[in-house]
């Protein structure tokens, strides 16, 4: 087998760099102990925060009226097919084709206006938490700051300890923002 040998003016800058790596990493280690690191529940937030569920009964009363008119539309409809199937056999025929012809017509409007009704309500539903997560994201990193925190980690966190998870003081402060009625972050509240 055959040895390997590398030159000595190869090694001198490699051991060299070693050595500096090691002198380097020294105090960044010492830095890290001294880090003040928590986590934010993100969906606890979203699902819990006074502002989403503002949000959510926004755009309920927003779209609670086409939900009712689609929905009287629909009853309507049914009585239209039963009263088709009832009576189409003593009907005239060109009064039978009437009543299919305007059944059909009234179920695709249905269907197209039950479309739209999907489409605009995802459309509405996005840009709402596309707010809602930036406001969360503002408070966090105001609660963050006003703390001294030096990282909040927010996603992928498989397991915390629950002294780290800083979510029910950002969802204190998130709640005092929503009764105040304030536009700023609120700040953190006193340590006990």
């Amino acid at each position: 087998m055959a040895r390997l040998s590398i030159p000595a003016y190869l090694l001198a800058p490699l051991a060299m760099s070693v050595a500096l790596g090691g002198m380097l990493a020294a105090p960044l280690a010492s830095a890290q102990s001294q880090l003040k690191i928590a986590v934010v529940n993100v969906p606890r937030l979203l699902e819990e925060a006074p502002q989403a569920k503002t949000a959510m009964q926004a755009l309920q009363d927003e779209f609670s009226p086409r939900q009712r008119e689609m929905a009287a539309q629909q009853k309507d409809l049914k009585a239209k097919e039963e009263k088709l199937q009832r009576d189409g056999a003593v009907m005239a025929e060109n009064e039978r084709r009437n009543a299919e012809k305007e059944l059909r017509e009234g179920q695709r409007d249905l269907a197209r206006k039950q479309n739209e009704y999907v489409e605009d309500l995802n459309v509405r539903r996005n840009e709402e938490l596309g707010k809602l997560q930036r406001s969360l994201l503002q408070e966090v990193q105001a609660y963050a700051r006003s703390s001294g925190y030096d990282l909040v980690v927010g996603d992928g966190v498989l397991f915390v300890n629950e002294q780290l998870d800083i979510t029910p003081q950002v969802l204190s402060a998130l709640q005092a923002r929503a009764k105040s009625g304030g536009v700023k972050p609120a700040s953190p509240p006193a340590k006990q």
